[in-house]
């Protein structure tokens, strides 16, 4: 039974995801009480890992960060007692006998090493390695800290590239105003072609079938399916920040697969 202190390391952790990432902090809320309480955790951990390179601008700090993640997941692999940091404790709590999530994080951090200097994937290829390994490596990491076996990962880390991808898209005027160059390349036949990648993977997984243990997870996708139609019939709107859906749509989806306990 968690006792008091497990629940303010939890508590602590929903509100890394809350300031950081409203959208995923939703759909956690959604879950069952069990699942967040793993899900807070990993999903706190992608916060910190997340802006770790944008808290400076000398490149070696943000490195420092970085490897502080990747030290404590060594630390969490090899059994030593988590370091004192809120989202740390907590994180070794769910990843303990989870070598395959470990692996998962490690490699998210280590793509996120791309983050520090703005330079432009040179091509789709590579935009879509960094997704495999941030977004859809997460995802992976989500769905087996909730108990989901090997057998779905593939249809796993689809939903997860496809959200990451959304997510990514609807970044891009900030990443722009920040002076990083978000897309290889930005025609808009170019953009539409990567959105209508990114609705195929979701339509490979529907067919897939993810795990139902995974849904809480999945879940955090939600905004996926929406964003990418759009970026597809309308690439322009990438650019000029036109993406979102409005508030009561955006809810209304989360709602409407929480009620039907889909994703």
């Amino acid at each position: 039974m968690p006792d008091d202190t497990d629940d303010r390391r939890i508590a602590a952790c929903a509100e890394i995801v809350a300031r950081g990432d409203p959208d995923r902090f939703l759909a956690t809320m959604a879950a069952p009480i069990p699942a967040r309480a793993v899900l807070f955790p990993v999903f706190a951990f992608n916060i910190e890992v997340t802006r770790a390179p944008w808290v400076s601008q000398e490149p070696l700090i943000c490195e420092m960060r970085l490897q502080f993640w990747r030290d404590v997941l060594t630390e969490i692999s090899e059994g030593v007692p988590p370091r004192a940091h809120e989202v740390a404790a907590p994180l070794a709590t769910v990843l303990r006998g989870r070598p395959d999530a470990i692996a998962a994080l490690d490699a998210l951090i280590e793509a996120r090493r791309h983050d520090i200097l703005p330079e432009r994937f040179p091509d789709t290829a590579e935009l879509s390695a960094y997704l495999e390994a941030t977004a859809a490596g997460l995802m992976w990491a989500a769905a087996r800290v909730l108990g989901v076996g090997p057998e779905g990962e593939a249809a796993i880390r689809a939903v997860g590239w496809a959200g990451g991808l959304a997510a990514y898209l609807r970044a891009v005027p900030a990443l722009t105003a920040r002076g990083y160059p978000a897309l290889p390349d930005q025609a808009p036949e170019a953009v539409a072609a990567l959105a209508r990648t990114g609705l195929a993977r979701l339509a490979e997984a529907r067919r897939a079938g993810p795990p139902a243990a995974a849904v809480p997870a999945l879940r955090t996708a939600w905004r996926a399916k929406a964003t990418l139609t759009r970026a597809a019939a309308r690439p322009a709107d990438v650019a000029a920040g036109s993406l979102d859906e409005s508030e009561f749509q955006r809810r209304a989806g989360l709602l409407r697969r929480s009620w039907l306990g889909d994703w």
